[in-house]
């Protein structure tokens, strides 16, 4: 037989040194990241054969070097100790823009050199030039529709939900979700005004708002919330913290919520009783609640379901969608996420999915539990949104005893 014992110690060493190989590094990562977003679509542009005039060269290459040494300054500024809006929105912007010439340098660097070759067209030069404007056209395409999409009101996406404990009395209801907001530098006081609008036009039972309600702290973002004031709602309005609650003095954001009329459900939940049958409606903080270090902030699903019958379906609201194995194995029936904004600028989508589960929409875990991931209704940083549009979401629960509406 072989001794286990003799083999763990070399197994622990091992596992003990490869995160320590992956911490050390994720540290170079906001160092590389930023020089690679800048001199890639640089070499491509300029010089991966183009030969042009060396003005022209001059030029572009400072532009590169201003954009990679602006950015990083300027994010620092607009989003550390000082807090100044207009340098957040100038490094939110060259963030925004630099990701996206650097996806479309790569992608059409080597699909449309790789193309034109296949075909013969023109020289090295001729080839190299037309992919540079090739790349230059469809970013100032993309990134024109991508702030356009951003910025304007979501529009609503309806679906039905059956939910096999959700009682007849029930069927019908009706569950407005927004999320992730975002109200932050760019100024969107009308635009949340607007929002609340499409929002009470659907009539709802339930709205509900499943965190990172705003970047800066409650007083700096007060004009831009207080439209959440004028949501309505027949039967409640409630809402959970995010993750960017807890950059911005979490404890502010909830008293001006609790002032605006929406009642909180951290660690807490409330009942909805219509036609005889009851559906609990419970919310968690974030997960990165219990870290920010305030007193009674942490993510607990016992505390939001204590005291609540067991055989009662529930509703949960929790701001990231990785909550959700939690939420399965407590048996819920359906978890309410943001968080993930669908990936908001392609092809940024496949790094979310390294951290969530779900990127957008409705997903199934465990033996019960749905999960609905919502794109979001705002922007966060950078104010594009490309190949991922925000959204209103209007949910209608479904009892298994009803019909589905068509």
């Amino acid at each position: 037989m072989t001794n286990t014992s003799d083999t763990r110690p070399a197994d622990d060493a091992a596992q003990a040194a490869q995160p320590s190989r992956l911490h050390r590094l994720m540290r170079y990562i906001p160092l590389v990241a930023p020089v690679l977003l800048w001199a890639v679509p640089c070499w491509v542009l300029l010089y991966s054969g183009q030969n042009w005039p060396l003005p022209v060269t001059l030029a572009g290459t400072a532009l590169f070097v201003l954009g990679l040494i602006g950015m990083p300054l300027a994010m620092m500024r607009g989003h550390g100790r000082r807090q100044q809006d207009w340098a957040a929105i100038t490094g939110d912007t060259l963030l925004g823009s630099s990701w996206v010439l650097f996806t479309w340098s790569v992608l059409l660097g080597i699909l449309v050199r790789l193309g034109l070759t296949v075909v013969g067209v023109g020289d090295g030069q001729d080839r190299a030039r037309i992919v540079t404007w090739t790349v230059l056209g469809m970013a100032v395409v993309l990134l024109a529709w991508g702030y356009i999409e951003a910025r304007r009101v979501p529009r609503v996406r309806e679906l039905d939900v059956r939910l096999p404990r959700l009682g007849a009395g029930l069927d019908g209801t009706r569950v407005a979700l927004i999320t992730d907001t975002h109200y932050g530098p760019l100024d969107r006081a009308r635009w949340s005004a607007r929002v609340c609008e499409v929002v009470n036009s659907l009539e709802a039972d339930l709205v509900c708002h499943t965190g990172d309600i705003a970047d800066g702290t409650a007083d700096r973002r007060r004009a831009q919330a207080a439209p959440l004031g004028t949501v309505q709602a027949t039967r409640a309005r409630v809402y959970v913290t995010g993750n960017h609650e807890y950059y911005s003095e979490a404890q502010g954001w909830v008293d001006l919520m609790d002032e605006l009329g929406w009642e909180p459900l951290r660690n807490r939940h409330l009942l909805l009783e219509r036609g005889g049958d009851t559906l609990v409606v419970a919310g968690v903080d974030d997960v990165t609640a219990e870290s920010s270090g305030l007193a009674g902030h942490r993510a607990h699903l016992a505390g939001a379901l204590d005291g609540a019958d067991p055989d009662l379906p529930v509703l949960l609201l929790a701001h990231q969608p990785k909550f959700v194995d939690r939420a399965a194995d407590a048996g819920i029936d359906l978890q309410l996420s943001g968080h993930t904004h669908g990936g908001q600028i392609w092809p940024f989508h496949h790094l979310v999915r390294i951290d969530q589960p779900a990127l957008a929409g409705l997903s199934h875990h465990g033996t019960r539990t749905l999960l609905y991931t919502s794109r979001g209704t705002g922007f966060w940083g950078p104010p594009f949104r490309i190949f991922a549009p925000s959204e209103i979401t209007l949910l209608v629960l479904r009892s298994p005893q009803q019909p589905t509406a068509l």
